[in-house]
C-alpha cells in the first residue's frame, strides 16, 4: 500500500515541482488541484494514523507528520486565494519521500518479525496416514491423535510423536539450532518439522495443532515479542516526550520566524521542516525492531525467550548457579574407573561383570553393561545366574563362578583386598562414588566405581562462561563428598550440597545477597521456586514441553553449551540497541536547531523536504543496522 501511494504521488510530485517554478497562467490552482490529490491519497495514511495516536492519547510520529502536512496544505489554499506563494511542492515531495521511507522501513519490519510466518512454513500441507490397512494422503488440519503416519525418507514428520516403526537420523536444526541429525530410533519423540533422513518411519501421533511442540515456540515467540525489555520502555518514553518537544518547539520557531518579520511563508515553511525533522519514528523503531530479530535469531538456536527482560538480564549476570542432577550431570550412572587386581585388566574385568549383569534389570548391572557395549566388548552367556539380594549377583562364566557386588558380598565370602586396592577404593567412595567388586574364582580380580556422570559438554559450557568473567555455582541434593569432587572436576566456584528442592531459592537468596547477579540453570520442574527466585531463570533440557512458567528462557536441547550463547545474544542485542538509540536520536541534535532556521544568517536552511529525507533516512538506517544483527553467530 505505501509502495502503490508513493508510485503515484512520485508521478503527481513532478508537475508540482515543475509548476511551482514557472509562471503559467493558473499555475496555483493547477497545483491546488494536484496537491489536494496528493494530501488525500498520499497523505491520508498519516493523517489516520495522527487520528489514532491522539483517541489513545499517545501522540507521536504520525501527530507530527500529519500536523506538518496540514499546515503546509491549507497554508497553501489560503495562499491561492490570496495569489500568493504555496507551499504545495514542499508538501508533495514530503509525503513522497515519507511514504517511501515507511515503505523501506516495513520492508525491514516484515523480513524482521517474519518468525512466525517461517515456523508455520515448516509444516507439511498433508500427511501420509494409515487407515484400514491402507496409505491415505489428508490434509494436515484432518489428522488426530492417535493417528499412525508414514513419513517417507527427506519428507517432514507432519505431527508430535512416538516412533512404533523403521529408524532413521532427523534434521532436527529448525527447532534445536544442530545442524548434526538426530539418531531416532523406536519408542523415540519426533517433533512436527522436522525433516526425515534416508530411513522411512511408521509415527503415532500424540499432539496436533496448538498443542505440538511448534505451536509452543510460536506462542513463545509472540509472547517475546509483544512484551517490552527496558530500554524498549524507554524509547516509548522518549518518543513521546520528543513529540511534545517537536511540537512546542515548532509553535515557538512560527513564533519567532513571525516575530522577526520573515513572513507567514517562511514561518510556516520552518514549521513544517522542524515538525518533520523531530519525528519519532526512527525512535520507536530502534528497539522493537532490535529485540523482535533478537528474539527470532534466539528461537533458531533452540533458545525459547518468553520475556524479553529475561534476555536483557543475561547480561548482568555475575554467577550462574547449576542444578546438579541432569544439568551438569547426566543423571544416571556410569563408570567412571575400573581397578583392576593384580594379575587382571581393565577389560577382562569389565567383561566378567558385563556378563553376570547381562541377566540383572538394576541400574548398577545395566549401567556396567552399557559401558561394555558402548566398548565394543563382546558379552560372555552367563549360566546359573542367581540375584542377592541387598549384595550383588552371581553367575558361571566360561566355567567360573563369578561375583558381582558390594563390600557385604567380599566379606560374607571372607575375602580381602590387596591394601594398594584397597587404597584405591576408599579414595573413590570418598568422592561419593559407588564401587562395586568383581570376584573370579574365590578372589577379588577388580573392583568398578560408578558415578552420576559428568556431561563433557559441561566443561565447554563452564570454560565458556568464565571467559566471559562469570562466577560459577552448583547446587545439588547429594551428599558433600559427591558435591566436592564434581565441583573440582569441573572447576565449580562454590557449591551448595545437600539441599533439598524446597531449599534451593534459599540458596539463590544467599548469592544475591551478596550483590549478585543470579542466573538459574534447572530442570523447570523441582526447580521452579529457584528458577523464578533468580534474576534469570533459564530451564535446560525442555524437550518438548515448552510451558515451563517459571523460567525466563527456556533451553530446546539439553546443553548446557547454550548457556553461553544466551550471554552473547544478550550482549549483542543490547549493543545493537545502543547503537540504534544514537542514530535515533543523534541527529536530532544537529538537524532539529537547522530545520528552526538557527544558521539562516549564514545562508543555511533546512528545507521541508530535505528534513523528511533526513527524518527518512534516519529510520533506515536504524532498520538496516537492526537487520545486521542477523549476521551474527551465537
Amino acid at each position: 500500500m505505501f509502495l502503490r501511494k508513493f508510485w503515484i504521488s512520485l508521478v503527481l510530485t513532478i508537475p508540482i515541482v515543475f509548476f511551482s517554478f514557472r509562471e503559467v497562467i493558473g499555475s496555483n490552482w493547477i497545483l491546488l488541484v494536484l496537491g489536494s490529490v496528493v494530501f488525500f491519497y498520499g497523505g491520508w495514511v498519516f493523517l489516520a494514523g495522527a487520528y489514532r495516536e491522539l483517541r489513545g492519547r499517545l501522540p507521536g510520529m504520525m501527530t507530527l507528520i500529519a500536523i506538518a502536512v496540514s499546515a503546509a496544505y491549507l497554508f497553501s489554499v489560503f495562499q491561492v486565494f490570496r495569489a500568493g506563494m504555496t507551499l504545495f511542492w514542499e508538501l508533495a515531495t514530503l509525503i513522497t519521500i515519507m511514504l517511501l521511507g515507511h515503505w523501506l522501513e516495513m520492508r525491514a519490519v516484515a523480513g524482521a518479525r517474519g518468525a512466525l510466518k517461517e515456523l508455520a512454513k515448516l509444516l507439511p500441507d498433508t500427511a501420509d496416514v494409515l487407515r484400514d490397512g491402507k496409505i491415505v494422503n489428508i490434509p494436515l488440519g484432518e489428522l488426530a491423535v492417535g493417528d499412525v503416519v508414514i513419513v517417507k525418507p527427506g519428507a517432514k514428520v507432519p505431527a508430535d510423536g512416538e516412533i512404533i516403526e523403521g529408524r532413521s537420523e532427523l534434521n532436527e536444526s529448525m527447532v534445536s539450532g544442530e545442524s548434526k541429525p538426530v539418531d531416532k530410533a523406536v519408542g523415540e519423540k519426533v517433533i512436527a518439522g522436522t525433516i526425515n533422513g534416508d530411513g522411512g518411519l511408521k509415527v503415532r501421533v500424540g499432539q496436533i495443532g496448538e498443542h505440538t511442540f511448534l505451536a509452543g515456540v510460536m506462542r513463545l515467540v509472540a509472547e517475546a515479542q509483544a512484551s517490552k525489555s527496558r530500554l524498549q520502555m524507554l524509547s516509548d518514553r522518549a518518543a513521546f516526550i520528543l513529540t511534545i518537544v517537536a511540537i512546542a518547539s515548532g509553535l515557538i520557531t512560527f513564533a519567532a520566524w513571525i516575530f522577526a518579520d520573515a513572513g507567514i511563508v517562511v514561518a510556516t515553511e520552518r514549521l513544517v521542516a522542524v515538525l518533520v525533522i523531530a519525528c519519532p519514528h526512527a525512535l520507536g523503531l530502534a528497539v522493537p525492531l532490535v529485540a523482535s530479530i533478537s528474539t527470532t535469531m534466539a528461537a533458531r538456536n533452540g533458545l525459547l525467550v518468553k520475556q524479553r527482560l529475561s534476555l536483557e538480564a543475561a547480561r548482568k549476570i555475575g554467577v550462574v548457579l547449576f542444578d546438579k542432577t541432569g544439568t551438569l550431570t547426566k543423571g544416571e550412572f556410569g563408570v567412571d574407573q575400573i581397578i583392576p587386581a593384580p594379575g587382571f585388566v581393565a577389560d577382562k574385568v569389565l567383561t566378567f561383570a558385563a556378563s553376570v549383569n547381562s541377566r540383572s534389570e538394576h541400574p548398577i548391572a545395566q549401567a556396567i553393561l552399557r559401558d561394555a557395549q558402548s566398548k565394543s566388548i563382546k558379552i560372555l552367556e552367563p549360566t546359573d545366574f542367581q540375584r542377592i539380594a541387598g549384595q550383588g549377583s552371581r553367575a558361571k562364566i566360561e566355567g567360573k563362578e563369578v561375583f558381582v557386588g558390594s563390600d557385604i558380598l567380599v566379606s560374607k565370602l571372607n575375602l580381602e583386598f590387596e591394601p594398594e586396592h584397597h587404597e584405591q577404593v576408599k579414595l573413590l567412595e570418598k568422592q561419593g562414588k559407588t564401587v562395586v567388586h568383581l570376584i573370579a574364582d574365590n578372589k577379588v580380580a577388580g573392583s568398578i566405581a560408578l558415578a552420576d556422570q559428568i556431561r563433557e559438554e559441561s566443561r565447554e559450557a563452564i570454560r565458556l562462561l568464565k571467559n566471559y568473567g562469570l562466577k560459577i555455582a552448583m547446587i545439588t541434593g547429594d551428599a558433600e563428598d559427591v558435591a566436592k569432587w564434581v565441583a573440582s572436576e569441573l572447576g565449580i566456584d562454590e557449591y551448595f550440597a545437600r539441599v533439598l528442592p524446597d531449599q534451593k531459592s534459599e540458596k539463590v537468596k544467599v548469592l544475591q545477597n551478596r550483590g549478585l547477579k543470579v542466573a538459574m540453570v534447572g530442570d523447570g520442574v523441582n526447580d521452579a521456586p529457584a528458577l523464578t527466585q533468580a534474576d534469570l531463570g533459564i530451564a535446560i533440557g525442555a524437550g518438548t514441553n515448552v510451558a515451563i512458567e517459571s523460567a525466563g528462557i527456556i533451553l530446546v536441547k539439553n546443553d548446557p553449551r547454550d548457556i553461553p550463547k544466551i550471554i552473547h545474544l544478550s550482549n549483542l542485542t543490547y549493543r545493537k540497541m545502543i547503537q540504534n538509540l544514537f542514530w535515533a536520536t543523534g541527529y536530532n541534535l544537529i538537524a532539529l536547531p537547522l530545520a528552526a532556521g538557527i544558521l539562516a544568517s549564514k545562508g543555511i536552511i533546512l528545507q521541508p523536504a530535505i528534513a523528511a529525507v533526513l527524518m527518512s533516512a534516519s529510520t533506515v538506517i536504524v532498520a538496516f543496522n537492526a537487520v545486521l544483527l542477523r549476521k551474527q553467530r551465537l
